[in-house]
């Protein structure tokens, strides 16, 4: 590992487990510090690897969806660590359900946690960057953000959305110094897929792995390592993208392998 991120600041939402623990411990591990978020407490070692990767790290519980929550967290981050220069925002849940079968709270929930959520942490994130005139925004999207996909109405809408949120908050923000861009992983094996393994879901799960060029899915730590991409100078020019981290599954579709 090199220093890449040495005496950086990064706050990263989702991060007890999956994509954002993955990016977290990356970013650790290029000198980072380190604000982890997560709806619950992490379990296991997760984040004990990550403590032990980075120089200094804090954690905290809240809900993406609650604002006074959400400030308080930023807020916090920024006051122990002095600066606050990238943002992850990775905490986000599936759904399944196409619109005349969706009922209502679903929707809520999926597009309050994805879209909303990402919105929040980014408006109080954006407001520290533009004052130091320099920051790093990383959200997760989807290939379903850039695609559309059966029954699934609602993450579809949300990941569409965090596409867009990333555009326009690239546009309003750039000359501030803050550079905005997003991450479009295909099948990646976190927990929040894990669902996927159920003997209902397999050949779902399947035919979409096989729609990826490279035959499989992916990985948490390949998306991290785009993502430390995005947050390091390497990245200085790259502002207002989506970037698939997808195995070819945007690229088009085989018609003599695979799906």
């Amino acid at each position: 590992m090199s220093d890449r991120l040495k005496d950086r600041v990064a706050l990263v939402t989702g991060a007890a487990s999956g994509i954002g623990n993955a990016c977290a411990l990356r970013f650790a591990q290029e000198g980072a510090r380190i604000a982890g978020v997560d709806v619950a407490e992490p379990s296991g070692d997760a984040w004990a690897a990550v403590e032990k990767a980075a120089p200094a790290t804090s954690f905290a519980t809240a809900d993406v969806r609650d604002e006074a929550a959400i400030e308080a967290v930023v807020r916090a981050a920024h006051e122990r660590f002095g600066r606050l220069d990238v943002l992850v925002n990775a905490a986000g849940v599936s759904g399944i359900g196409a619109a005349a079968d969706l009922d209502v709270a679903e929707w809520d929930r999926v597009v309050d946690i994805n879209l909303k959520g990402t919105f929040l942490v980014s408006k109080h994130a954006v407001r520290i960057m533009r004052t130091q005139g320099s920051g790093s925004i990383i959200n997760l999207a989807s290939v379903e953000g850039l695609e559309g996909a059966d029954a699934s109405a609602a993450y579809n809408v949300s990941k569409g959305g965090v596409v867009q949120l990333t555009r326009s908050m690239a546009v309003d923000y750039g000359r501030a110094g803050v550079r905005v861009n997003c991450l479009c992983p295909g099948l990646i094996e976190t927990p929040m897929t894990a669902m996927l393994n159920t003997p209902e879901l397999k050949p779902i799960r399947d035919r979409f792995e096989a729609m990826h060029l490279l035959g499989r899915g992916g990985q948490p730590e390949e998306v991290a390592h785009a993502a430390l991409f995005l947050a390091s100078d390497e990245s200085s020019f790259v502002h207002g993208h989506a970037l698939a981290v997808d195995g070819g599954f945007t690229a088009g579709r085989s018609l003599t392998q695979g799906a």
